[in-house]
């Protein structure tokens, strides 16, 4: 069993386009390429965690994503993430399909749940880093340590015991250090 680092990908590995696939707009986050190379070297799989409601909401097909995922390995390379985890689905959907309450959709921890055994992963020593605190539920559920990049996107601030984040950062260079002390 490994470690991971689970990243939201919108306003945590990229800045927050509201629904963008298109490729050319994709850019990392400051440090994103030097903190996750650092945790790679030091033995954790990289995983994105990502709620893609456009999906359900009929703003993308579910295979725009895969150009999204390789335009991330691209702007990220020579680091590798290991897996590419998303929920196409939303409750309030207008595409029928995806229009469902389900258990990958954050702040539930489905998508962490898969990605852990899909990949050996070791939740009790993996992290969640996430912009918002939906983010940090799902870590927190799925029994991870959780980081908050504390960027301003978080807007409603409803905090109780499953949703307080391990640590408060500003980036992801300061996510990468925390973790690397703890370990």
């Amino acid at each position: 069993m490994v470690p991971a680092v689970f990243l939201d990908k919108d306003g945590t590995l990229i800045p927050d386009i509201p629904y963008n696939v298109e490729p050319s707009k994709i850019t990392l986050a400051d440090f994103a390429q030097v903190a996750l190379g650092k945790l790679s070297d030091r033995g954790f799989k990289l995983i994105v965690i990502s709620n893609q409601s456009g999906v359900a909401r009929g703003y993308f097909p579910e295979s725009a994503l895969i150009d999204v995922e390789r335009r991330l390995q691209g702007l990220l390379s020579p680091v590798r993430l290991d897996g590419f985890y998303y929920c196409p689905h939303h409750p309030q959907g207008k595409v029928s399909d995806y229009r469902i309450e389900c258990d990958c959709r954050k702040p539930k921890a489905g998508m962490l749940l898969k990605a852990a055994r899909e990949h050996e992963i070791d939740l009790a020593r993996s992290w969640m880093i996430g912009d918002i605190l939906n983010d940090v539920e799902a870590g927190r559920t799925a029994g991870c340590r959780s980081i908050l990049i504390d960027n301003g996107n978080e807007t409603e601030w409803i905090l109780n015991a499953a949703r307080e984040p391990h640590f408060r950062v500003a980036n992801l260079a300061e996510a990468a250090e925390i973790i690397l002390e703890q370990i």
